[in-house]
């Protein structure tokens, strides 16, 4: 073969290994948690149970997005009373609001890896702008799927009340919120 004919397939050989790769998000190794504060007095801490959603990643170029689908009625303080406050019509009303959804783009990224991810979280009805900062980034082989199989860790903090939910306020709450999201998504086949 003359080198003039492999140029061709040179160029779509390396086009195929910079696509991005489609993820499904893992629920069973995702849970968003946050805490908040509680009346200046400690923090609450909790997670979300049940995710899903799907994340798209180019490793050559760390471009992708993210797009976490979170259940509210899976909300998990480790205490069943304040559970069932969180989901009630006084906070969250997953009656009327039953998911939270972050999506967002990759950005900032050094030798493939994104720095943090710049998007807009949807809470109770309404949509803000929020960006996570990327603190680990990894793929591997999955062992048993054999598959590529990636994980990260992410955190960022919003104002609740920008959301409208103001429970506490009244009683000196901060209406600050840490959040944290552990991801792990699968290649789809």
């Amino acid at each position: 073969m003359k080198p003039l004919f492999l140029a061709p397939l040179l160029l779509a050989t390396l086009l195929a290994q910079a696509a991005p790769t489609a993820f499904v998000i893992e629920p069973t190794h995702t849970y968003p948690s946050f805490e908040a504060d509680h009346m200046g007095l400690s923090m609450w801490r909790g997670k979300i149970n049940k995710t899903s959603g799907s994340l798209s990643y180019d490793k050559a170029d760390g471009s992708g997005s993210v797009d976490v689908t979170m259940d509210l009625a899976s909300i998990d303080f480790g205490l069943d009373a304040m559970n069932a406050w969180a989901r009630g019509e006084k906070f969250f009303n997953v009656a009327q609001n039953p998911t939270a959804n972050f999506k967002g783009k990759f950005d900032g990224a050094t030798a493939g890896v994104p720095s943090r991810v710049v998007g807009e979280l949807t809470l109770n009805g309404k949509t803000r702008p929020v960006t996570l900062t990327i603190h680990q980034l990894k793929c591997i082989q999955h062992p048993m799927f054999k598959r590529e199989l990636c994980g990260a860790d992410a955190s960022g903090s919003f104002n609740r009340e920008d959301f409208g939910l103001t429970a506490g306020k009244d009683y000196g709450f901060k209406m600050d919120v840490n959040l944290r999201i552990q991801v792990e998504a699968i290649a789809k086949d």
